[in-house]
């Protein structure tokens, strides 16, 4: 797998852990998200995830770098379905392995072609926790390590920037 294209609230809410969160502290549930998914692009494939800002008329749709993991609100007006379809078109036509995590119908029938595959945001779960998905078998090759170990300081300051609102956009999810 060359990226990981992730719908965050598919996975955010398919998450018992972070599903519980939200219920209470729904940025906090996202900054966890966010936190764990670049623990896990540290020195794998490409990671992006997607957030649907489009009701949001501030948002731009510019990616925000978290180290080697890539989020995107999509731009307001657009929604994370529409972002994520492209990501998946731009990685099919550079012959790219991809898998894009989502649990919408609709979008897995657009970008499940060529060398996209998809899995549903329960089934991305699932695959974490067991020892024979993708998934799971790249996080395990890189060993048990606690996310403060595997980040570098740089990062792990823009998280602690991120997690105060201090987001500074980066250049384009390529």
């Amino acid at each position: 797998m060359d990226r990981l294209i992730i719908d965050g609230y598919n996975v955010l809410h398919a998450h018992p852990r972070y599903a519980a969160l939200a219920a209470s502290d729904f940025d906090s549930a996202r900054d966890h998200l966010v936190a764990d998914l670049a623990g896990l692009a540290q020195g794998g494939p490409r990671v992006v995830v997607v957030f649907d800002g489009g009701a949001n008329p501030a948002s731009d749709g510019a990616p925000h770098h978290i180290g080697a993991l890539a989020v995107v609100f999509s731009a307001a007006g657009t929604d994370a379905d529409t972002v994520i379809e492209a990501l998946a078109a731009r990685s099919r036509e550079r012959g790219e392995r991809a898998v894009v995590v989502t649990s919408d119908s609709a979008t897995r029938q657009v970008v499940r072609t060529g060398s996209v595959s998809v899995l549903s945001a329960e089934n991305f779960i699932a695959d974490l926790d067991s020892s024979t998905g993708e998934v799971r078998r790249f996080v395990r090759s890189r060993g048990r390590v606690a996310l403060g170990q595997r980040i570098d300081p740089e990062v792990g300051a823009a998280l602690s920037r991120w997690a105060r609102g201090g987001r500074d956009p980066r250049s384009i999810v390529d």
